[in-house]
């Protein structure tokens, strides 16, 4: 019995034996990985920015009135294309009791003025007739009695002008309030009826309407302060609209702001551009937009995929590995130039013809596309 348990052991062990040395013998015969390698390329860079921001009109005005009253009518809607001198609505004035009882004071205090000066007026004639006053004395009469007359004549238009808003109006005058430029009726912020109140030294005004020249638009956008130093005046660039099938314009930028303000932690700058619009083509006020906007570009660099590099995980440093013979690679150092996300330029640690290794394999269709 003992025996033939030593028997089954000596076996087992036997078994273990072989299959451990055919583990390792199948280890030892797999072929080394197969890397892919890409070879360095010439090709044209360019970097390019986004800034978004908004598209608005160039020149928009606020209508406001020169005198307080009640919307009576409006004559536009909003949309409504307008030119100079167009009546965009008219106003019906509300006299203020206060006003017209001072008013009236002074046209009572008018006339007496200019009926005393009438008296003496008409005195002074009949003794220059005879000859009992002197010529200047005459005058000065005559002089107070034009006086008087023009004091009650302004006396009786500032009355009617707090009655009923003009001079010559009836008892219902309207006051027009009239398109400053030609351009489109953005918005209409008050209704008839309203109550509106002048604009003046001391007070804005209420707006009756905005109006701007939709032919005339200019983007509105912020860059990053680490991009904002490469922008000039006077580039061309392409400001793009997503709500008009992502169309695209071109512009002109005139303005990059000398100061910029911080925004989620980041500090932002304001850019301007005049928009290039065709007049066929339907835009509004406040589209959201985007411009794109060249950086720097440079023509026939050597250039690797961005993908090809690696970085020293202690000094941060790009490198690629080149193949030097089969399967075998060595690292190189590798300066960089400018990038496009895709391609990078290699200003040194690289040669034409060199073979670099396809380290980051996703998957299997990232390789079948390489």
């Amino acid at each position: 019995m003992k025996k033939a348990l030593k028997v089954i052991v000596i076996f087992a062990l036997v078994v273990a034996l072989l299959w451990v040395l055919k583990y390792f013998k199948d280890s030892n015969s797999k072929s080394v990985e197969d890397f892919k390698t890409a070879q360095p390329f010439y090709t044209s860079i360019n970097t390019k920015t986004v800034a978004t921001g908004k598209l608005n009109p160039e020149e928009e005005i606020e209508l406001k009135p020169q005198i307080t009253g009640i919307i009576d009518k409006i004559m536009v809607e909003e949309g409504d294309i307008v030119e100079k001198g167009d009546v965009i609505a008219k106003i019906r004035v509300v006299p203020n009791e206060q006003s017209l009882v001072g008013a009236n004071g002074q046209i009572a205090s008018a006339k007496l003025a200019y009926n005393n000066s009438k008296t003496v007026y008409d005195r002074n004639k009949a003794l220059f007739d005879k000859g009992v006053i002197s010529r200047q004395d005459f005058e000065n009469s005559e002089l107070a009695l034009n006086q008087a007359s023009e004091t009650l004549r302004q006396a009786q238009n500032n009355y009617q002008i707090i009655k009923r808003g003009s001079i010559s109006g009836g008892g219902s005058a309207n006051t027009n309030i009239t398109a400053l430029i030609a351009g489109t009726i953005l918005e209409i912020p008050v209704r008839e009826g309203d109550q509106v109140i002048e604009s003046n030294n001391f007070n804005a005004g209420t707006t009756i309407a905005f109006i701007a020249d939709m032919s005339k638009m200019i983007f509105e956008g912020k860059v990053d302060e680490a991009e904002v130093g490469k922008l000039e005046e006077g580039k061309d660039i392409k400001v793009i609209l997503g709500a008009i099938g992502e169309k695209e314009f071109p512009a002109k930028l005139t303005f990059v702001a000398p100061k910029g303000s911080e925004e989620n932690g980041a500090v932002q700058f304001t850019i301007k551009a005049d928009v290039e619009v065709e007049r066929s083509t339907k835009i509004r006020a406040g589209y959201s937009a985007n411009a794109e906007i060249e950086m720097e570009s440079k023509d026939s660099v050597m250039v690797i995929k961005e993908s090809l590099l690696q970085f020293n995980r202690i000094t941060e440093k790009p490198f690629v590995e080149i193949e030097v013979g089969e399967g075998k690679f060595e690292k190189k150092n590798v300066e960089l130039g400018l990038s496009d996300g895709i391609n990078v330029e290699i200003t040194e640690g690289v040669k034409e013809g060199d073979k670099i290794k396809v380290w980051n394999k996703a998957s299997k269709e990232d390789n079948d596309e390489d």
